[in-house]
């Protein structure tokens, strides 16, 4: 089991919360876009979805 995590760069404001509050690290700030770099570590606690005020985050179970 194992969670997709997926970004709308064109939603994404590039505020950083996902990357503050993500315990494992998934995400990166990169050219000023959230992107999800260790996704294969996320936990699927959505934290990061919850803190996204653009809406730009989904988190799916595989």
């Amino acid at each position: 089991m194992g969670w997709t995590v997926t970004v709308d760069t064109d939603k994404c404001t590039g505020d950083g919360e996902c990357v503050d509050v993500c315990p494992v690290e998934v995400y990166e700030l990169q050219d000023g876009k959230a992107v999800p770099v260790n996704e294969e570590e996320c936990l699927g606690c959505e934290s990061c979805v919850e803190v996204c005020e653009a809406g730009a985050i989904t988190v799916e179970e595989n």
